[in-house]
């Protein structure tokens, strides 16, 4: 288990639980269950209590936790029959974009998303999930396909935006970016978000120009990282708490401004600490918005995406 800065005391009591037990393990005589069963209580209050109120910095702390479930892991977890579709036929495939055809509860969607990679060599393969103009027009062929064949699009979203590189710069990124936002809106199929992790900039707005966009409750969703907007802002990076707060940037204050449909609940303790339960409830909550959507036509699917986006913010104005 890795552990934020904040659950230190977690970890402390964890610890001594883990050291007790491996103590009983080679040493048959000593009875250590009931004082390792004490200090599981107290974690478990523990955790409870710093979970209960996240302030938004240590939100953002929680959704880049590298142990949180990942695009692959959804994908592996949730979908059947997944084959993957790559390149974007014009210069060469982004290993920061996943994306191809499989089945939900046995229904055909087309599934793209954002992977960052869970150790030092797939985090380089990866790009840290910081997509190059390339894998947003591989996104942009994969809803065309699935718009031709008349497929819902299921997006996951984890980056901490597009990659700002000088060669994603010459290849038209921002020009890529907005293609992708475009196209979004355009097909007449059903498309459904889901920020798993970081929703960072126009990055997550590329794939998450949709008729239902959900959150993970501990997930983040903002148009430029604390840390940046403090560098802008204060010209320090150290500031990232205050931009944090002033960026509303979770879950709960988008979905008072209307800018996200629904909060998925993570367990306590957040998403990386039952992977599989969380990605259970993604699973379900995406179901659940396909059924909804599914007797809507074309016209009223593109309409439907539309009404949402023209009617953000004025849910939280109006309260």
């Amino acid at each position: 288990m890795n552990y934020l800065e904040f659950e230190k005391p977690l970890a402390e009591i964890e610890g001594k639980a883990e050291e007790l037990r491996a103590m009983g393990r080679s040493n048959a005589e000593m009875d250590v269950e009931k004082e390792a069963q004490a200090l599981d209580k107290k974690a478990q209050a523990l955790l409870s209590d710093l979970y209960k109120d996240l302030t938004p910095w240590r939100k953002c702390q929680v959704a880049r936790h590298p142990d949180r479930p990942h695009c692959e892991d959804y994908i592996a977890a949730l979908f059947t029959e997944y084959t993957p579709l790559a390149g974007d036929r014009n210069f060469a495939d982004d290993h920061a974009v996943m994306g191809g055809l499989a089945r939900l509860d046995g229904q055909p969607v087309m599934v793209i998303g954002h992977e960052k990679g869970k150790d030092t060599q797939s985090r380089i393969e990866r790009n840290f999930g910081m997509a190059r103009p390339e894998g947003y027009r591989k996104a942009i062929r994969l809803m065309d396909l699935a718009d031709r064949f008349n497929v819902p699009v299921v997006t996951l979203i984890d980056t901490p935006g597009a990659y700002p590189g000088k060669g994603a710069e010459e290849r038209g990124q921002s020009e890529a970016i907005a293609r992708s936002t475009e196209k979004c809106l355009k097909i007449g199929v059903p498309l459904v978000s889901v920020v798993i992790g970081e929703g960072g900039s126009g990055g997550a707005v590329a794939f998450a120009t949709a008729n239902r966009v959900a959150m993970l409750e501990h997930s983040i969703y903002s148009v430029i990282s604390p840390e940046g907007c403090a560098s802008i802002l204060w010209k320090d990076a150290e500031k990232m708490r205050e931009a944090a707060e002033a960026l509303r940037l979770t879950a709960q204050d988008l979905h008072r401004l209307g800018v996200i449909d629904r909060i998925i609940a993570e367990p306590m303790g957040g998403a990386q600490r039952d992977g599989q339960a969380t990605i259970a409830s993604v699973g379900a909550c995406i179901g659940d918005i396909l059924r909804q959507l599914s007797s809507l036509s074309r016209d009223e699917v593109i309409a439907d995406r539309r009404k949402k986006f023209l009617a953000i913010g004025q849910t939280g104005l109006a309260a």
